[in-house]
C-alpha cells in the first residue's frame, strides 16, 4: 500500500474512533444516571467534558506538531486517547467518568488537525475531493451507526462497554500509527510557545463553548449570557495578542484566504444548522406527532442513503464542477428538506417524513463535503497544520452553535405561540439560515477554482 494510503487509513480510523465517542455516550445516559445516581444536568458533563477536553487542546495543535512531529504526536494522542477510554469503562463515579473524559478529548483533538494536517500535505490539490468523500463517509458512518450500537451495547452489557468496546479499534490504530507512519524531519525553527494566549484562546473558546451548550436550558438563559459574553471578550483578547506576538498561536492572517473562510462559513450554515434542526426534529415527532424513539431514529436510515449518494457524487464531481454550483444544490437541497419536514402534521404521513430526511441528507452532505474539499485549495503544505486546527475547531463550533441556535429559538417561541406554530417558525428560519452561503457565490470565481485544479492535475 502506497504511504500516503497508509497514514490516510490512520488518520481515518482515529477520526472514527473520535466521531463514535462523541456521540455514543448519549444513548447510556439514563443507565448512567440511575449506576452513578446523577441528574441530567450532572450527566450533561460526560459531553461537556469531552468538548472541554477539545477545546483545551486543538490551539496549541500546531506548536505541538513542531515540537514533536506528526508520527510522535499522532502517537501520543492515541496513547491518551486510549486511556481515556479505558478509564471512562471503569470510572467508579461521576466524576472520574468526566475526568477521564476530557483525557480522551485531549486525545482526540491532537489526533484530528494534526491526522488532518499530515494526509492533506501528501494529497495533490486536485486529489483532495475523493479524500474528502472518504473522510465524509466516516462522518456519515458515526451518527448513522452510535445510536443504535449505543443502544445494542447498553442493553446487551451496560453502559460501560460504550466506552470499553472501543479499544480493540484504538490499540489497533496505535500499532498502525506506529508501525506504517514515518518520523518527520525538523522542517521550521523551533518557536516558543505563547503560554498566555494559548490559555486565553482555550478559555475563551470553552466558556462559549459551554455557554451555547446551555443556551437551550430555559433555566440557565443568564448563565449562558454571561458565558458567551465573557468568552467573547476573552477570544478579543486572544485575537488582539495573537496580532502583536511574534510567534502568534494561530495564523489568523489564514482567514485571509477566500475560499478557507467561505468553507468554514458553509460548514456553521449548512451542517452546523442540520445538527440543531435533527434535534429539534426529534423533539417535535416525538412530542407532537407521537411518533416513538425507534420510529424517529429510523429516519436516519434514508439521510445515510441521501447522504452516502452526495458524497460519491461530489468526490467524482468536484474537480470538474468546482464548488459553487455543489453548494448550491446543497443549500437548496437541504432547506427544501426542512420546509418539507414543517409540512408534516402527523405521524402517517411517512413519505413526506422519508422524503424531508432524503432531501436534507443529500443536501448536508453535498454541501459539507465540498466544504471539506474547497477549504485547503490555495493554503500552503508547511500551512497545513495551522489551517486544520482552525478549521477543526469551526467545525466543533458549528455543531455546538446549531445546536444551541435553535434550541433557544424553539424555546422563545413556544413562549410566544402554540407549540405547533413555533415548531413552523422555528424549521422556517433554520430554512433560511441554511441558504444564507449563496449570498456569496457572486463573489467566488468558480472558473478560476475549476483552472487551479485542472493546471495541478496536469
Amino acid at each position: 500500500m502506497p504511504y500516503r494510503y497508509r497514514v490516510a487509513a490512520v488518520y481515518l480510523l482515529g477520526f472514527f474512533l473520535d466521531l463514535i465517542n462523541m456521540f455514543i455516550s448519549n444513548v447510556a445516559w439514563p443507565e448512567m444516571g440511575r449506576e452513578l445516581n446523577a441528574p441530567v444536568t450532572e450527566l450533561a458533563w460526560i459531553s461537556h467534558g469531552y468538548l472541554c477536553g477539545l477545546t483545551l487542546v486543538i490551539p496549541c495543535s500546531a506548536w505541538l506538531t513542531q515540537r514533536l512531529g506528526a508520527k510522535r504526536l499522532i502517537m501520543l494522542s492515541l496513547a491518551l486517547f486510549t486511556l481515556g477510554t479505558l478509564a471512562s469503562g471503569l470510572a467508579s463515579g461521576l466524576e472520574a467518568l468526566v475526568a477521564a473524559r476530557i483525557l480522551q478529548g485531549v486525545g482526540g483533538g491532537l489526533l484530528i488537525p494534526v491526522g488532518q494536517a499530515l494526509t492533506w500535505q501528501l494529497f495533490a490539490v486536485h486529489e483532495r475531493a475523493r479524500l474528502s468523500s472518504a473522510i465524509m463517509l466516516v462522518a456519515l458512518l458515526a451518527p448513522a451507526l452510535s445510536p443504535t450500537v449505543g443502544g445494542l451495547l447498553v442493553e446487551s452489557f451496560g453502559w460501560r462497554w460504550i466506552f470499553l468496546s472501543s479499544l480493540p479499534l484504538a490499540l489497533l490504530t496505535l500499532v498502525l500509527a506506529g508501525l506504517w507512519l514515518k518520523p518527520t524531519g525538523q522542517q521550521t525553527p523551533r518557536r516558543p510557545l505563547d503560554v498566555k494566549g494559548l490559555i486565553l484562546g482555550s478559555a475563551g473558546l470553552f466558556a462559549i463553548l459551554l455557554g451555547v451548550t446551555q443556551a437551550g436550558n430555559p433555566a440557565a438563559h443568564l448563565s449562558a449570557l454571561l458565558l458567551l459574553a465573557s468568552g467573547t471578550l476573552i477570544l478579543w483578547l486572544f485575537v488582539r495578542r495573537n496580532g502583536r506576538h511574534p510567534y502568534p498561536l494561530f495564523s489568523l492572517p489564514l482567514l485571509a484566504d477566500p475560499l478557507l473562510r467561505y468553507a468554514m462559513f458553509v460548514y456553521q450554515c449548512i451542517p452546523g444548522i442540520f445538527m440543531g434542526t435533527s434535534l429539534v426534529s426529534i423533539v417535535y415527532l416525538q412530542t407532537q406527532l407521537s411518533l416513538s424513539a425507534t420510529q424517529t431514529g429510523m429516519l436516519m436510515l434514508p439521510w445515510a442513503l441521501a447522504s452516502f449518494v452526495a458524497i460519491s457524487f461530489t468526490g467524482k464531481m468536484f474537480n470538474r464542477l468546482g464548488p459553487r454550483p455543489l453548494i448550491t444544490a446543497g443549500g437548496l437541497l437541504q432547506a427544501a428538506g426542512i420546509l418539507l419536514l414543517a409540512q408534516v402534521s402527523s405521524g402517517e404521513q411517512t413519505p413526506l417524513l422519508v422524503g424531508a430526511y432524503i432531501l436534507m441528507g443529500l443536501g448536508g452532505s453535498l454541501s459539507s463535503s465540498t466544504a471539506q474539499s474547497t477549504a485547503f485549495i490555495s493554503i500552503a503544505s508547511e500551512a497545513m497544520p495551522e489551517a486544520s486546527a482552525l478549521w477543526n475547531i469551526n467545525r466543533q463550533l458549528s455543531f455546538c452553535f446549531g445546536v444551541a441556535l435553535l434550541s433557544l429559538l424553539l424555546a422563545v417561541l413556544q413562549g410566544l405561540m402554540p407549540a405547533p406554530r413555533a415548531y413552523l417558525f422555528t424549521f422556517s428560519l433554520a430554512a433560511a439560515g441554511t441558504l444564507a452561503p449563496l449570498a456569496y457565490h457572486l463573489r467566488l470565481n468558480n472558473q478560476h477554482i475549476k483552472n487551479q485544479l485542472i493546471q495541478k492535475e496536469h
